[in-house]
């Protein structure tokens, strides 16, 4: 595979237009940044560069880990790397917000945080037959941590990404990338995340992902439907939710179990809802509603999918069988030459509908009955303009996902950041790659 050395940022510029939608100057400034430090900490003239960026559930919530669908996109913050091979069989890594890490190739003694998370993706490269060397590195990064937007799984799919182009001539598969990550999270960080994080910022762009039998994909040509996104970061801390978290899954197959099952995915729906009376009775109330939001969370993504490929007329569900959220009519948005089309329409609908089900079905919206963060950023976003507003990834804590008419999407986000800080609002565009070695 070809591979470009750098020595000025200059370079770069034709790339900006792909990774980030447009030639900016601070993204410019990042890359000179970052090959200024690298050349002064290693005293090389010149670097290859990676960016490996954050991305964001589009809609999907708690599917996957019962063999479900989800719509996940990468977004437009990244981590970039600068790095050259070194012959010392060890990855060094500094970076302009962390501390200088080193780790032996043949080391895996496990260990925590950065270093377990390179140890991780490491080892699962060799034990698949793929061959590892040593590397300098300087990294900077833009993806805020505890946001949602996976800062973890980019900083490990940068590390497999140097490693494939490297090592391999980029032969690596984008699933072979992803698993890496994710051994690392679930062997060396201890996180027992699925693979939707990795397997989007592997694959890049919009990605249908389905998670029934292992994993199969279907990238989704976007059309210009005059949407735009923020994310709101609610500011609550994500520590002691594992619990919380890892009760959704157990919730799920408790249900399963019930009709003979591992995975709701391998439940007949109309079994289901058919049974549901004594499912709730039998069970649980509480695992009854989290069966009933997979199942119409999967129609909804389905439905959202089927308007992305341009099958509209095949998208008759999606909302909730007892009312759900209220449709959003054209009208209700915008007037004029800013009107927009019934199907953008449809899918600002249909995130509300998953917002609603998140919050009343699925229940990951509150630690407790007093928490009302998440539900307090999606009616203010909802009452300052019509818009899509919905819990995003793990939920209890974390952030809120906005889908907005895009002339609207200025006004938004200067609403959201007066109310709860600018350092909390994230305008987000759709990144059409994901990690990359330029």
């Amino acid at each position: 595979m070809y591979m470009q050395l750098f020595t000025n940022a200059s370079q770069v510029t034709s790339r900006l237009d792909v990774l980030y939608g447009r030639k900016n100057i601070a993204e410019l400034d990042r890359y000179s940044n970052v090959l200024r430090n690298f050349q002064r900490l290693y005293g090389a003239g010149s670097a290859y560069l990676c960016s490996s960026p954050g991305r964001v559930e589009f809609i999907g919530n708690h599917l996957d880990h019962n063999g479900g669908k989800v719509i996940a996109m990468t977004v437009n913050l990244d981590i970039i790397v600068a790095f050259r091979p070194n012959d010392r069989q060890e990855i060094c890594i500094a970076g302009k917000q962390r501390a200088t890490l080193r780790v032996n190739v043949n080391d895996e003694t496990p260990c925590d945080h950065s270093p377990g998370l390179v140890k991780g993706v490491v080892r699962y490269l060799k034990q698949q037959g793929y061959a590892v060397g040593g590397f300098d590195a300087y990294t900077d990064s833009v993806i805020p941590t505890g946001a949602g937007v996976s800062s973890s799984a980019a900083f490990e799919l940068a590390i497999a990404t140097v490693i494939n182009s490297l090592f391999n001539d980029g032969a690596i598969p984008p699933r072979v990338l992803a698993c890496a990550g994710q051994y690392a999270e679930n062997t060396y960080f201890h996180k027992p995340c699925g693979l939707l994080d990795q397997s989007v910022i592997a694959l890049g762009g919009a990605v249908a992902l389905d998670f029934a039998d292992g994993l199969a994909y279907n990238k989704l040509n976007v059309p210009s439907l005059g949407l735009s996104m923020v994310l709101v970061n609610t500011g609550a801390s994500h520590s002691a939710l594992s619990d919380l978290y890892a009760q959704i899954p157990a919730d799920m197959k408790q249900v399963a179990r019930f009709f003979g099952a591992d995975r709701l995915a391998d439940v007949d729906e109309k079994a289901f809802f058919a049974r549901y009376d004594q499912v709730a009775h039998l069970v649980g109330e509480r695992q009854a509603l989290r069966a009933k939001h997979f199942f119409e969370e999967l129609s909804r993504v389905n439905c959202v999918e089927q308007l992305l490929t341009g099958a509209p007329e095949q998208c008759n569900g999606g909302l909730a069988r007892d009312g759900g959220a209220t449709a959003v009519q054209n009208t209700t948005l915008l007037h004029g030459d800013d009107a927009l089309s019934d199907t953008a329409c449809k899918i600002i609908s249909l995130v509300n509908a998953s917002g609603d089900s998140s919050m009343y079905q699925l229940r990951n919206c509150a630690v407790n009955d007093t928490d009302r963060a998440i539900a307090d950023i999606v009616d203010f976003a909802r009452s300052v303009c019509p818009c899509g507003a919905r819990v995003h990834g793990g939920g209890f804590a974390g952030t809120v996902l906005c889908v907005v008419p895009t002339p609207q999407a200025r006004y938004l986000v200067r609403r959201l950041s007066e109310q709860y800080g600018a350092d909390r609002v994230y305008p987000l565009k759709l990144r059409q790659c994901g990690a990359i070695t330029l």
